[in-house]
C-alpha cells in the first residue's frame, strides 16, 4: 500500500497559520523527520509554529503515538506482577526517584525506571546513582527484565530504541526557544514513557522558581494535557502539582543527594523529602492495586532499605561503599541575626551547576562531590555567624561564580515577616 506523503512547507504554513494537522500529516512529518527528510531547520519552523499556536488535543495524541511508532516499544506482559513508573519533570534537589523505587518495589511491584542525566540546573538521576562506586547505568534487555523479577525495582538508562523521534526532536528544542512547548513536551515526556510499556504511571509536574514550568497555571495544563494522553493510551496516569520554588530536601548535587536518599530509606531524612516521596508511592501502589499499603513503615522497617541495596548491588554498584567527598569546601553564614524569609531554588540550582555538579551540554563531566548542602530552611531562626548553607567543588575557582549566582537567593528579614515558600509542597492532584 502506497504511502501518503505530503509537502512539509505545506505542513508548517498550516501550523503558522494556526491550522490542524490531520494524523496522516503528523505521522508522515515524524517518520520523515526521523529518517533525515525533513531537515533541522524545516522541524524547527514546525517547533516554534507548535510553540506560538499550540496544538489540538487530537493532534497532541496523534503526535504522541508517532513518536513511539518510530521505535520499539517495551512489554512487561510475562514479568508476572504490575508494573508502575514515576516521571519528574525536574527540580533542584530532587532525588526523590532514588528512595523512591526501591520503597515502591519492596511491596511486590515492578518499578522499571529509564532514567536520563542532568542538563543545565536540573540534576539526572543517573549522574547520582553514578556517584555510587561501581554501579553502572546500562544494561542489556536480558539484565532488565531479570532485575525486574528478582528485585523489582531498577533504575537505567533508556536504549535510543524507544522513541527515536523524541531524541532528535528534543536536541533541536533545546537550541531553538521551544523547550516550554505543552504540547512537545507532553508528547516528548508521554511518548517515552507509553513505550516504556509500564502499566500505570504517576507524573510529579513541578512549578515555581526551580522548576522549567514556573507558572502554576501552566504546570497543571501540561499535568492534564499528559493525564489524558497515557489515560487515552490504556496506561493508568495521575499527577501531582509539586512546589518547587524551595529547594527539596537539604542537599543539592550528586553524591550528597544520594546521601540524603539514603537517610529517607533508613526512616530519617528532610520532612520534604519524606512527605514526597510518600505521598508518590501511595500514588503508584494505588494504581498498581494496593490501595491501603502502609508506605511509612515500609521506611522505618527497613524494606524498603533492603530492597534498595539489592537494586545498587544488582547493577554492579557497592552500597557500603564511601560516597566522593570533595577536595574544597566553603561555608556561607548569616550576616545578622533573624528568619531566613526565603530560600529561592533556582539561584542554589544554578550556583550548584557552576560548582560543578551540572553540565552545560551533554558532553560535559559531571563531578560528582559538587554541590551544596543547605542547614536552614525558610522559617528557620538564625544568628549572626550561623551557618546557611556549604558548598563543594573540587575546583576552588568556581566558588565565586556559584556566590554570584546566589546574590539575591535567600533573604533574612525580622521575626514575624511573611515566609516566601510558595504555598505547600503538593498542591494539587490531576487524574
Amino acid at each position: 500500500m502506497a504511502v501518503e506523503t505530503f509537502d512539509v512547507v505545506d505542513l508548517i504554513r498550516t501550523k503558522r497559520d494556526k491550522g490542524t494537522l490531520t494524523k496522516p500529516q503528523i505521522d508522515w512529518l515524524i517518520d520523515a523527520y526521523t529518517r533525515g527528510y525533513v531537515a533541522d531547520e524545516q522541524m524547527s519552523a514546525m517547533a516554534m509554529a507548535i510553540f506560538l499556536n499550540g496544538m489540538q488535543r487530537e493532534e497532541i495524541r496523534d503526535l504522541t503515538l508517532a513518536m513511539i511508532a518510530s521505535g520499539e516499544t517495551l512489554s512487561f506482559d510475562g514479568l508476572g506482577k504490575p508494573t508502575t513508573d514515576k516521571h519528574s519533570t525536574g527540580g533542584v534537589g530532587d532525588k526523590i526517584t532514588l528512595p523512591l523505587a526501591p520503597l515502591v518495589a519492596s511491596f511486590g511491584v515492578a518499578v522499571p525506571q529509564l532514567s536520563g542525566r542532568g542538563l543545565g540546573h536540573t540534576g539526572g538521576t543517573l549522574d547520582k546513582l553514578e556517584s555510587i562506586k561501581g554501579w553502572r547505568a546500562s544494561l542489556s534487555n536480558d539484565e532488565f527484565y531479570a532485575q525486574l523479577r528478582s528485585v523489582g525495582a531498577v533504575v537505567c538508562a533508556a536504549g535510543s530504541g524507544l522513541a527515536p523521534a523524541d531524541g532528535k526532536l528534543y536536541g533541536l528544542r533545546d537550541i531553538t526557544g521551544t523547550v516550554e512547548a505543552i504540547p512537545l513536551i507532553a508528547s516528548s515526556i508521554m511518548s517515552k514513557k507509553i513505550a516504556e510499556g509500564t502499566a500505570s504511571l504517576v507524573l510529579d509536574v513541578k512549578f515555581g522558581s526551580g522548576a522549567f514550568m514556573q507558572d502554576p497555571a501552566r504546570s497543571r495544563e501540561l499535568a492534564e494535557t499528559m493525564v489524558r494522553l497515557g489515560n487515552d493510551a490504556g496506561v493508568k496516569t495521575v499527577a501531582l502539582l509539586t512546589n518547587m520554588n524551595v529547594p527539596l530536601g537539604l542537599a543539592i548535587g550528586n553524591a550528597n543527594e544520594v546521601r540524603e536518599s539514603v537517610e529517607v530509606l533508613a526512616g530519617g531524612g528532610p520532612a520534604d523529602v519524606v512527605e514526597l516521596t510518600v505521598a508518590l508511592a501511595k500514588e503508584m501502589l494505588a494504581l498498581a492495586g494496593q490501595p491501603d499499603a502502609d508506605v511509612e513503615t515500609a521506611l522505618s522497617d527497613g524494606r524498603a532499605m533492603d530492597t534498595w541495596r539489592r537494586m545498587i548491588a544488582a547493577q554492579g554498584g557497592d552500597p557500603d561503599a564511601a560516597l566522593p567527598s570533595p577536595r574544597e569546601s566553603q561555608v556561607v553564614t548569616a550576616d545578622r541575626d533573624g528568619v531566613l524569609v526565603a530560600q529561592h531554588a533556582l539561584p542554589f540550582g544554578i550556583a550548584a551547576w557552576r560548582l560543578g555538579a551540572g553540565r552545560a551540554r551533554k558532553e560535559d563531566p559531571v563531578h560528582h562531590a559538587a554541590g551544596i548542602d543547605l542547614r536552614v530552611k525558610p522559617g528557620d531562626i538564625v544568628t549572626k555567624g550561623q551557618p546557611l548553607f556549604t558548598m563543594h567543588t573540587d575546583e576552588p575557582e568556581r566558588f565565586e561564580r556559584a556566590l554570584e549566582a546566589l546574590a539575591g537567593g535567600y533573604v533574612i528579614g525580622e521575626p514575624g515577616d511573611p515566609i516566601d515558600n510558595g504555598g505547600p509542597l503538593i498542591a494539587g492532584r490531576v487524574g
